[in-house]
């Protein structure tokens, strides 16, 4: 399978789905959707199947026979999935939801010594959510680099979150990004990217809604908007990478 060409703008989408009566969201209509809108093609013509690690794949045939991939990524927390896709290479997703734990406890065993002191010296209220930061955070890594969290991955070092939804290199890891965006505020999010980012290291993620057409935007000094939308469209929160 070929590798579609990176664009001018390197973009992960983010399509959001919800189970109805707690049952889990379908990936594989999320997925399809992310096919035909990235590589162009009906639904009905996009393949959807799971390599033999259990990696979702994601493909179309091309012009001259061959298939093209295009990479993806998926998460479930409860009844939520996310399907994230990305035209100029690897991506991660990892989503959690909101919860209560004990945060020092569990970094105490998981995190690295300097990730342990930076959650030990946040509010305590802030411990839950920002120990879920660090963790969504390792695992959309390694989702991106396509090993999870095998070979010590709770241990790779990735950057404290700092309040914003930037996408940021991991430490001593320029060809690594990982950040937060904004999709839900019962859910923790990270996305990570792997290889050569856009311009100037610039990543932008698009989040969509795919049931209810909800439109939030954030990122950059721009306050959050939301409107409703009549129509299930692209219509994206935007967040662009530092």
């Amino acid at each position: 399978m070929s590798q579609l060409p990176v664009p001018d703008r390197d973009t992960v989408h983010v399509w959001v789905g919800r189970g109805a009566g707690g049952r889990p969201g379908r990936a594989g209509r999320l997925l399809r959707r992310a096919g035909a809108t990235l590589l162009g093609r009906a639904e009905a013509e996009i393949v959807v199947g799971r390599a033999p690690d259990g990696r979702p794949l994601v493909s179309a045939g091309g012009p001259d026979g061959t298939a093209v991939a295009l990479p993806v990524s998926v998460s479930r927390a409860d009844a939520v999935v996310l399907v994230a896709a990305r035209r100029a290479g690897p991506v991660g997703i990892d989503v959690e939801r909101r919860r209560e734990l004990p945060a020092l406890a569990l970094a105490r065993r998981w995190y690295a010594p300097g990730e342990l002191a930076w959650l030990a010296a946040r509010p305590a209220p802030e411990r839950a959510v920002d120990f879920l930061r660090l963790w969504t955070a390792k695992e959309a890594v390694g989702k991106a680099l396509g090993v999870g969290l095998r070979g010590g991955g709770l241990r790779r070092p990735v950057p404290v979150p700092d309040g914003d939804d930037l996408l940021r290199p991991l430490p001593g890891r320029a060809d690594l990004r990982v950040g937060h965006p904004a999709v839900d505020r019962d859910l923790v999010v990270a996305v990570a990217v792997a290889g050569p980012s856009g311009a100037g290291g610039a990543v932008e993620v698009l989040v969509v809604d795919a049931d209810v057409g909800l439109v939030q935007r954030t990122g950059h000094g721009v306050a959050a908007e939301r409107s409703a939308s009549g129509e299930r469209t692209s219509l994206p929160v935007v967040v662009r990478g530092s």
